[in-house]
């Protein structure tokens, strides 16, 4: 048995709190967003739209993104909720937003290993008036509209630190570039940089690890600890258009184990498939991408892939603990906490960008306030909270509360809780459900018979990560803080849960392979620390 926590590294605070000022050379800003996904855009959009309208002095906007262009470590499913745009761009229509098309139905199914059964979509999966979109493209396009109204976008800078001064944050440092292997200076070297800014907004999406760090170093904790899941996604070009957003429960995944699959249409003849799994899955030898290729085997699945091919891969972490893991507090002297960082999606509805963005929102008003007030403090910033809490996000994440916890119980049991509470709107069964992090749930023996790659429709992780577009230098050093006591049954572990190919056993040694990682932060929840890296660095995906 294995338990990851035992074997996990502590996460590095004095690499990811420094108590200095930022130098005399610093970059000054009001206000600096680190992440540029929809949350930390949406805010900078909207920040720059009152400083505008107030007619008071002008603010200085920043958003620091780690990829090298805009969108390149961008993905999600993605159906959106347009609720989030149109709080954004009052009266925007559908046609001017960067959307795929509307959801043309939704068809669920339940698997078993050649059969399905069809079944009425749960309310929260039901997606009429939604849109399919690919985020990558959601994001390039608020990048233009956060450009044309001012706002600074810093890509290809990482931010490795938030740089302190007693309890409160004024700036970050972004990760030195050009460093060799055993982390000295090369020929292409470029020192880190520091920003300054009165507030500093963390907007880098799931499993912040600067986020993780302030909270640590605060002492904010949260009813029950954040859990994840892990996706992985394919993007394929096919023979005929896929006619509904089609999501699975099931086979392959074991009955003790929470997930399922989707496909979306995604215009003309691409089709996004996808598996997200739980990360308390209780099986050490689960493989998440060999669980992919082996549902690519179904028979209801291969008939939308047949004669198809495999365009682009890609892999990601989404926080699943929902309302009671967020956590007590997202702000503090001089920053706040928006988005995935800060754990709000609703995974009963599969949805979270329109929460990343409403936040974005409430937090540039919160911010606008507290600078023209010129009180920058927790309590100054305390709005953003408020706001917050009593907003429609709030209200939907409470409504569905426990419905991902009451999986805990198993695929069956789970089933009817979930769907008690749904019938209810939340009000039956709606007391906490105390959970484990993910890293302390026990990991039995069993592993994966994955089907061979067949180059076709099933592939290896090189093969897959190669098509994630990954920029990584083969030279640089390794952002992966590995725990003691790594045995190589520890090791197969790290092997199996990594979608990427990172981690290799080698006898009874742990082998990593830093530049094939994708950033996805699995290793991260499960396994050793995943650090801010060079800019550019990772996947640059272009139409997930």
């Amino acid at each position: 048995m294995i338990v990851p926590a035992r074997h996990q590294a502590e996460l590095p605070l004095e690499r990811l709190i420094r108590t200095e000022r930022p130098g005399d050379e610093a970059t000054p800003l009001d206000v600096l967003f680190v992440g540029a996904g929809p949350a930390g855009l949406s805010g900078a959009i909207e920040l720059a739209r009152l400083a505008r309208e107030d007619g008071g002095p002008a603010i200085e906007i920043g958003v620091l993104e780690k990829a090298e262009t805009l969108g390149d470590h961008c993905l999600s499913g993605a159906v959106v909720d347009l609720r989030g745009f149109r709080e954004l761009f009052p009266g925007i229509e559908p046609g001017a937003l960067p959307l795929r098309g509307p959801v043309p139905g939704d068809r669920v199914y339940i698997l078993t290993e050649r059969g399905r059964l069809r079944i009425p979509a749960p309310p929260e999966m039901r997606n009429h008036g939604r849109y399919v979109a690919s985020i990558c493209e959601i994001v390039r396009w608020l990048g233009a509209q956060a450009e044309a109204v001012g706002v600074n976008l810093f890509t290809g800078f990482p931010a490795t630190a938030l740089l302190t001064e007693e309890r409160r944050v004024v700036g970050v440092r972004t990760v030195a570039s050009g460093l060799g292997r055993d982390g000295s200076p090369g020929s292409g070297y470029a020192p880190p940089s520091d920003l300054s800014a009165s507030v500093v907004v963390l907007s880098d999406g799931t499993r912040s690890a600067l986020a993780q760090a302030w909270q640590a170093w605060q002492g904010i904790g949260s009813a029950n600890p954040q859990i994840y899941a892990l996706g992985v996604k394919e993007l394929w070009e096919v023979k005929q258009p896929l006619d509904a957003v089609v999501h699975t429960m099931g086979w392959p995944l074991p009955l003790d184990t929470f997930g399922g699959s989707f496909a979306y249409p995604m215009g003309g003849n691409l089709v996004a498939i996808g598996l997200v799994v739980g990360l308390d899955y209780r099986m050490a030898g689960l493989d998440v991408h060999g669980r992919l290729q082996r549902l690519k085997t179904h028979p209801l699945v291969r008939s939308i892939l047949d004669g198809g091919e495999l365009v682009e891969w890609g892999a990601k972490t989404i926080p699943e603990g929902g309302y009671w893991s967020v956590p007590e507090r997202l702000h503090g002297d001089g920053l706040v906490v928006i988005g995935d960082a800060a754990g709000l999606v609703n995974v009963a509805a599969l949805k979270g960008v329109h929460y990343a963005m409403q936040s974005g929102i409430l937090a540039a008003r919160a911010i606008h306030a507290a600078l023209r007030g010129g009180d920058t403090s927790a309590a100054g910033l305390a709005g953003y909270d408020e706001s917050l809490r009593a907003s429609w996000v709030f209200d939907d994440l409470r409504r569905t509360r426990n419905m991902r916890l009451a999986f805990q119980s198993g695929f069956v049991l789970g089933g009817v809780r979930a769907g008690l509470m749904s019938l209810s709107g939340g009000r039956l069964l709606g007391g906490r459900i105390p959970v484990d992090g993910d890293a302390v749930e026990p990991r039995l023996p069993g592993g994966d018979e994955d089907p061979k790659p067949d180059g076709r429709y099933t592939f290896r992780k090189v093969d897959a990560v190669f098509r994630s577009g990954n920029a990584t230098r083969d030279d640089a050093p390794s952002h992966l803080v590995v725990g003691a006591d790594i045995t190589g049954e520890v090791a197969d572990f790290y092997a199996r849960m990594c979608p990427a190919g990172v981690y290799e056993r080698d006898g009874d040694r742990l082998l990593v392979n830093a530049p094939n990682c994708v950033d996805c932060k699995a290793t991260d929840v499960l396994g050793p620390r995943w650090t801010p890296r060079e800019g550019g660095s990772g996947p640059r995906y272009q139409r997930m």
